[in-house]
């Protein structure tokens, strides 16, 4: 019996704590789509298999994940670690109380962040989320489609509207050389107008809209140019041909769109499905004549969280740090939610190759472009309905600028003095 007992141990001993008297069985959750979902289980299965912990993977697509979350967070069955969209921190850890406090956990380091990515993530002085990347809105164009037109890729907004006649005598009546409807429309919007007044669209010192009713209003008619001018294609026209995803779109596919403005990480998604032989670009911001700054939209792409109530939250801290500074987990990831944040894992994917060169140029351009903080009451659900849902009034011709500026913003302050 005596040998056998020995046996056991010298096997335990062997290998560690893949049978930990430790070991817990933990929950995780995420959005995406398939190829974050198969990486991000490798990853969780790898690091489980290297701790001796056992992690569920609970994952879907973006849309009704907050609610599921939040409905999770009211009955206290969330999961122990969770990826969690950045602008949702403030609606659900109002008073940092919502989720764990990340630097109190031991087994998770943080010194490959900055001192910002930190800041970002901290509610009340306790950090709630660790961004996993830092994303931002960045022009892509087509190049091909540009340069079959005999034109510069343009470098500015007059640029653009210059160039509108000629894209379209190439391409035919019905291309535009840029794309803007719905909420890419209110963030061109809202990109020109702090372009204009240097401010963010939320004041943090006052939690109060920072712009007047009439720079806002400038904003709402310099956009009525670009569709007066056909530049873009108006919101209703866009809403008559499905309002299908921009990268589906035939005319996008075929080269006779020529730019967009979207989020850094998703250049594949835009570049992918164009048709043989054209070729899609990132360029710095496009600017106003009278701009005071880039007006860059840059955030933290997501965080992760720790629940607040998991009995488990020293093995739940081990298993996060190890899928963000485990050079085994790294390699898995990828570049499947951006350029990490984490300094040492960004350097290790560049090195190594394991991030779209494409898409660490688009992020260099967010990261070197100027601009106000942004607020992550900017994609409040409220305060994104308000502004989308009155730009599209002024759209269809039932308010003016001057009438839509002072509702979106009489509307948002409403929504801000009760938050």
């Amino acid at each position: 019996m005596k040998t056998r007992v020995s046996i056991i141990f010298g096997l335990a001993a062997v290998l560690g704590s893949s049978v930990s008297a430790g070991a817990v069985d933990l929950r995780m959750s995420w959005w995406g789509g398939d190829a974050r979902h198969a990486a991000t289980q490798e990853a969780i299965k790898f690091c489980g298999d290297k701790h001796g912990h056992t992690v569920a993977a609970e994952y879907g697509g973006f849309g009704g994940h907050q609610e599921k979350v939040t409905t999770q967070l009211a009955g206290g069955t969330e999961p122990d670690i969770m990826q969690i969209n950045w602008p949702w921190l403030p609606l659900m850890s109002k008073d940092g109380s919502g989720f764990a406090d990340l630097a109190t956990l031991g087994e998770l380091d943080t010194s490959n962040w900055t001192a910002a990515d930190l800041a970002a993530g901290t509610t009340n002085g306790k950090l709630n989320g660790l961004s996993v990347s830092t994303t931002g809105r960045v022009f892509f164009m087509n190049a091909t489609a540009f340069e079959k037109a005999g034109l510069a890729i343009p470098t500015t907004w007059d640029e653009l509207i210059a160039a509108t006649p000629k894209f379209k005598e190439v391409h035919g009546q019905n291309a535009y050389p840029f794309y803007a409807a719905g909420l890419d429309a209110l963030l061109i919007v809202s990109l020109v107008t702090t372009q204009m007044t240097g401010k963010d669209l939320i004041d943090p010192a006052t939690n109060t809209v920072a712009w007047t009713p009439a720079e806002l209003a400038k904003g709402i008619a310099f956009y009525q140019s670009l569709v007066d001018t056909g530049t873009i294609q108006s919101w209703q026209d866009a809403a008559g041909s499905g309002n299908t995803n921009l990268q589906e779109r035939a005319d996008w596919i075929e080269g006779r769109i020529g730019g967009a403005y979207q989020w850094d990480s998703t250049y594949s998604q835009y570049a992918g499905p164009l048709t043989k032989g054209q070729t899609l670009v990132s360029v710095p911001i496009l600017k106003v004549s009278d701009a005071l700054t880039d007006g860059v939209y840059r955030k933290p792409s997501m965080v992760w969280s720790i629940s607040a109530r998991t009995p488990n939250a020293a093995a739940a801290a081990t298993i996060l740090n190890c899928l963000v500074n485990d050079e085994g987990a790294i390699a898995i990831m990828a570049g499947h939610r951006g350029l990490p944040a984490n300094a040492a894992a960004a350097e290790q994917l560049l090195a190594s190759g394991g991030i779209d060169e494409n898409v660490v140029a688009a992020n260099r351009l967010v990261m070197e472009a100027e601009g106000p903080t942004v607020s992550p009451y900017n994609e409040h659900p409220e305060i994104r309905d308000i502004f989308q849902s009155t730009l599209e009034e002024f759209a269809y011709g039932l308010l003016s600028a001057d009438e839509a500026g002072e509702t979106i913003i009489d509307s948002i302050n409403g929504v801000l003095a009760r938050i």
